[in-house]
């Protein structure tokens, strides 16, 4: 036996004699109900680059994922939640009270902006009481809206339900629609006649794409999901057509490439895209001949990534070959690999997307981490109309603009202390035209708070932008608590948007602040370079240095900063609490991604060779191997006191899988050597976005809430 083994052992028996003494310090009188759960330790080693890893809570991974039948596996997860019923129990009243809140901020008979695509206008809407939306088109011409789809009716009787993509076909006679119902993120696809309101005999299970219409309204372009959930085909299926003959159109080879579809601006061409975190590869085939060969615009080079467009014979493309923060770039259709500079890379400016449009294209970014759209003209392509916003801090993005053929656009808009605005951009009168305002029907004062955003100096001396939301009046004495939220992957930023569940800590006297840490890419494309790989603790130290400058300058004091963050935001959470715990007075972890190092070795699970890019192969790399068992929150857990925490899990989450949480619970259970509470809820029949219905969700930010506020002793 080698040394690494031994020592694995070793660790073993010590786990399993402090989890003993763990369990001798419970009361006898203690209800068992109040009795924290035991997870059963199992001897299970492996050995990666000579080093041998024990894992005595292994087991909870069934061996039949992704189905989960296993009896000590269920009965764990439904003991934990026996548990965290019981804990709660007190404070029903408090998650009652606060739920009944948080729904009198939500306007239950809410509509959207009514939008335009050809013929029809589309809206869709809640009713009162209702938890999920009802889908309407009226003729642009005159007569009654018509309800062409009730999310309410395909739910009825699921404990799950969400609507993945819904598109109408070219001709507006058929709607293709796709729907979850278990959490598992594997989509039926249903067809609807629009002129009868009934569904054809077509249906195609397991998809895990867009769905795109070809130009006849006679068939559909989509991806299904493989035996580990990867998208790694494209099908054409026609309509009256046996769904299981569908003919398959690409076949992705790398197994850790995705696939899906889009359709091009004049909607003449599917778009095929294909790629993983770092490298992106598109083929264009007509949308009137799906079966024609592909056309490979630029074949895949490791480390570039790039989308594309079409108009007319014109490809235009968005891509980083040259510049860390993206530029664009043109093509003839005939040499699509030829590409020729429209718009440069810059420092300063870091371009995120564009949109085609008949007379004009728009581009996307931002600066300084605030969002830009500018308008530019195919002549003067440099020249660009900025369209300007009426506050210094703010998130605006384009929002549905399906015609081509436009003389307006659809923006949507918001900050910290704005609810969300849908704007008219008037693009000869450069004007903005308000449309709607989020209605808060319990009563919204903006005057009443403020926000500002402040720059904090990391150990390494870079600056982080922190966003934060505070009532009128807050002062920065040390004495209020202080709610720190960040995500901090995959390149996606955090916006300082608006939120009125925030409300409810906000009003009880919190800040309620917004790290903009490196791994998203708030400040530029290199701000989420700088968080990933061999640089990703920049992400957890961003946010510790963040919690630490906002207690120097008065924000709040140590022990009273409270924190959340869902997925790679919870993997963060379980990072924060092994390299801070002092400074948390409660923790919140949503389906946390806590077991990095056994994820990125188990490249039978579903993402992880499309995750490698992003965390590092530490299969066949020693120094992945090690850098990220050197911050995998479930491998650095240690014999030492941590804030009270609640983590959450869906059983059929497929990105984040269930036992990743509850493995990190059962080893704080072992080791941890304070009394706080350690709470894990359990989803058991949801996925990676928790419960679906609207209230349903509201009821679960409640509890968070109730949380949070009972573990900082702030319930009356």
């Amino acid at each position: 036996m080698n040394p690494a083994t031994i020592q694995g052992l070793l660790l073993l028996t010590a786990l399993t004699a402090m989890a003993a003494d763990s369990g001798k310090s419970a009361p006898d009188t203690m209800p068992a109900s109040l009795q924290p759960p035991v997870a059963a330790q199992r001897p299970y080693t492996s050995t990666h680059h000579g080093i041998t890893l024990s894992d005595p809570w292994h087991w909870l991974k069934d061996p039949g994922y992704p189905k989960i039948t296993d009896k000590d596996v269920l009965a764990y997860l439904k003991e934990e939640n026996r548990y965290y019923e019981a804990h709660m129990a007190d404070q029903k009243p408090l998650v009652e009270k606060l739920f009944q809140e948080m729904k009198g901020r939500v306007k239950e008979d809410d509509s959207s902006v009514p939008q335009k695509d050809g013929d029809w206008l589309y809206s869709s809407r809640f009713d009162k009481g209702l938890q999920y939306r009802l889908h309407y088109r009226k003729p642009v011409s005159g007569g009654d809206e018509r309800l062409i789809l009730d999310e309410n009716k395909l739910a009825e009787g699921k404990e799950y339900f969400q609507l993945g993509d819904l598109v109408i076909s070219p001709n507006g006679k058929l709607m293709a629609y796709a729907y979850d119902d278990d959490g598992s993120e594997r989509f039926e696809v249903h067809f609807r006649d629009l002129e009868t309101g009934k569904d054809l005999p077509d249906i195609i299970p397991g998809t895990l794409s867009s769905l795109v219409w070809t130009s006849d309204s006679q068939g559909l372009v989509y991806g299904l999901a493989n035996e580990n959930w990867r998208t790694d085909n494209i099908h054409f299926h026609h309509l009256g057509d046996d769904p299981k003959k569908a003919k398959l159109l690409y076949k992705e080879p790398d197994i850790g490439f995705s696939c899906d579809v889009d359709l091009s601006a004049q909607e003449n061409w599917i778009i095929i895209e294909t790629g993983d975190q770092v490298t992106s590869e598109i083929r264009l085939i007509p949308a009137s001949d799906p079966t024609a060969k592909p056309i490979l615009v630029s074949a895949r080079k490791t480390g570039r990534e790039y989308t594309v467009d079409v108009r007319d014979r014109t490809l235009f493309i968005h891509t980083n070959d040259e510049h860390v923060n993206f530029r664009i770039a043109t093509a003839s259709l005939d040499q699509p690999g030829e590409w020729k500079p429209l718009i440069p890379g810059s420092d300063k400016h870091y371009l995120t997307g564009f949109t085609l449009f008949q007379d004009f294209f728009v581009t996307e970014g931002r600066i300084e981490g605030l969002d830009q759209i500018e308008v530019r003209s195919y002549s003067e392509p440099a020249k660009a109309e900025r369209i300007a916003f009426p506050e210094p801090s703010y998130t605006a993005d384009l929002s549905n603009n399906p015609e081509y053929h436009v003389s307006k656009l659809r923006i949507d808009y918001e900050s910290m202390v704005t609810p969300g605005t849908v704007y008219d951009y008037h693009v000869a009168e450069k004007k903005l035209e308000t449309l709607k305002v989020q209605q808060i029907p319990s009563g919204y004062d903006a005057s009443q708070y403020e926000t500002e955003r402040i720059m904090i100096a990391a150990r390494d001396g870079v600056q982080i932008p922190v966003s934060i939301l505070t009532k009128k009046g807050f002062k920065k004495d040390g004495s209020h608590p202080l709610h720190l939220y960040a995500y901090g992957a995959y390149g996606m930023a955090t916006p300082p948007d608006f939120h009125a569940n925030r409300l409810t800590l906000v009003d009880r006297g919190f800040a309620y602040a917004i790290a903009h840490i490196r791994g998203g890419d708030d400040m530029g494309h290199q701000w989420y370079l700088d968080g990933k790989l061999t640089k990703r603790t920049n992400t957890f130290n961003d946010f510790v240095d963040a919690g630490r400058a906002l207690i120097e300058l008065g924000y709040t004091s140590k022990g009273r900063i409270t924190a959340s963050g869902g997925s790679a935001g919870g993997e963060l959470m379980g990072a924060v609490v092994n390299q801070a715990p002092e400074l948390f007075g409660a923790v919140v972890a949503h389906v946390p991604f806590v077991d990095v190092l056994n994820t990125m070795l188990d490249d039978s699970l579903p993402l992880t060779p499309g995750e490698w890019p992003e965390w590092g192969n530490p299969i066949t790399d020693k120094a992945a191997f090690d850098f990220i068992r050197s911050y995998s929150p479930y491998d650095n857990v240690q014999a030492r006191a941590y804030p009270p925490m609640l983590f959450t899990c869906g059983l059929n989450d497929p990105r984040v899988t269930y036992w990743e949480p509850a493995k990190m619970v059962a080893k704080l259970r072992a080791l941890k050597t304070d009394k706080n509470l350690l709470l894990l809820k359990t989803n058991m029949g949801a996925g990676h976005g928790g419960k679906s219905g609207r209230f349903e969700r509201l009821h679960e930010a409640a509890e968070e809430a109730a949380f949070i506020l009972w573990q900082m002793g702030m319930t009356k």
